[in-house]
């Protein structure tokens, strides 16, 4: 069982108000502002090159934790700034050819269905949408239909960014797989708030950040790429760090998903992302991610009790994300009134997911996620304010 009030200790935070936004950018424990601070302090002392090199072996544990959260190797990970970044280094690296053809479900991100639509321009390839069953989840039938051998790519989102759905995993990998397409993971969501494990999933690559449920540092982020498939990959760019250059029109690339990473990053962000990792496996994933299910079923069952609110989350398996409308007020103006009582949630509009929320005829939704840190009173808080607007 996780000790709540040390929780709240590290999170000095969510004591004075009521955070409810770590889908969005979470609140880092302690450690993590530790490690970051320390070691821009120590950048200052002796320059950055000399500080990364005393750093060297928790800079390589970064990737071994990460290892050991989701099931991988080290050199399975690539660390980059962001889940955009990861998931595009990725999906520029797939070859595409006129008539090749790329899947994209309902929810997708707006990032990554733009970056789709731009390469499918330039190739000549095309991008499809796989409809949702009326819960919500991907269709496992649809999407069986729609494969074939020109399928090259399927990108699925784990957890959408505008509200509280999971899909499934392992189904869509094995329908991919059995046409030779490639399940490329957007895992933002997912990472940090409910078990992940890449070998089980049997995903090809997987995107995540780290601001977000993970609690690290913004600017941080990291790819997976299944190691088979890593080293038949070369990406769009490259850097001395990527690759060697090995003769005046040669170069080698790295052997593993290192590749992917460019030399210059922040140090910093990067020894805060290992520590947000390391405070994630001392608590448990497990335990993290029954209490976030557990606060946000709280949430949204005190939310259906007020009258005018309606709670707009599918799916049979649910996140951390709940989201809501409130007849007659804006989202923004949802998000406002609760600011003003110290309440942070934060909206999701219609251009994150445009294909869910047009079908759905939403323009935006409240977004509230509650962390294994917030207490049941500050849920109690936000439904009290909800039913107050």
């Amino acid at each position: 069982m996780l000790d709540q009030q040390r929780l709240r200790r590290d999170t000095p935070g969510c004591l004075d108000k009521v955070f409810l936004d770590s889908a969005g950018s979470s609140l880092s424990p302690e450690p993590v502002l530790e490690a970051v601070t320390a070691h821009l302090r120590r950048e200052a002392e002796i320059g950055g090159y000399l500080a990364a090199g005393e750093r060297a072996a928790d800079l390589a544990d970064v990737k071994t934790a990460l290892g050991e959260l989701l099931g991988a190797e080290a050199g399975d990970f690539a660390l980059v700034e962001s889940a955009t970044r990861a998931w595009t280094d990725f999906f520029y690296a797939v070859p595409l050819a006129a008539g090749d053809r790329v899947l994209i479900t309902e929810v997708e991100y707006a990032s990554n269905a733009i970056a789709a639509l731009q390469r499918a321009r330039a190739t000549g390839a095309v991008v499809e949408v796989v409809p949702s069953t009326p819960t919500g989840e991907v269709d496992l039938d649809a999407l069986s239909r729609m494969l074939d051998e020109r399928v090259r790519l399927v990108s699925l989102v784990h957890a959408p960014t505008n509200g509280g759905l999971i899909n499934p995993v392992r189904e869509v990998v094995d329908l991919a797989h059995g046409v030779g397409a490639l399940v490329l993971l957007d895992a933002c969501q997912s990472v940090g708030q409910i078990p992940v494990d890449v070998a089980t999933l049997g995903v090809d690559a997987l995107s995540a950040t780290g601001r977000k449920w993970l609690r690290a540092p913004r600017g941080t982020g990291f790819l997976y790429v299944r190691p088979e498939l890593a080293r038949t990959l070369e990406p769009a760019a490259l850097d001395l760090h990527g690759a060697q250059w090995t003769a005046t029109d040669g170069y080698r690339m790295a052997g593993d998903a290192s590749r992917f990473e460019f030399w210059e990053c922040s140090v910093a962000g990067r020894l805060g992302l290992g520590a947000a990792v390391r405070y994630l496996l001392e608590l448990g994933i497990d335990e993290v991610s029954a209490a976030v299910s557990e606060r946000a079923e709280a949430a949204r069952a005190g939310l259906a009790t007020v009258p005018g609110a309606t709670v707009r989350d599918l799916g049979h398996t649910r996140s951390g994300i709940v989201s809501f409308t409130v007849d007659g007020i804006a989202p923004a103006a949802v998000r406002e009134a609760l600011a003003a009582k110290d309440i942070t949630v934060t909206v999701s509009g219609r251009g994150s997911t445009l294909v869910d929320m047009s079908n759905r005829d939403l323009e935006a939704v409240v977004r509230a996620s509650p962390h294994c840190f917030n207490s049941f009173e500050d849920l109690e808080r936000l439904v009290e304010a909800v039913a107050a607007l």
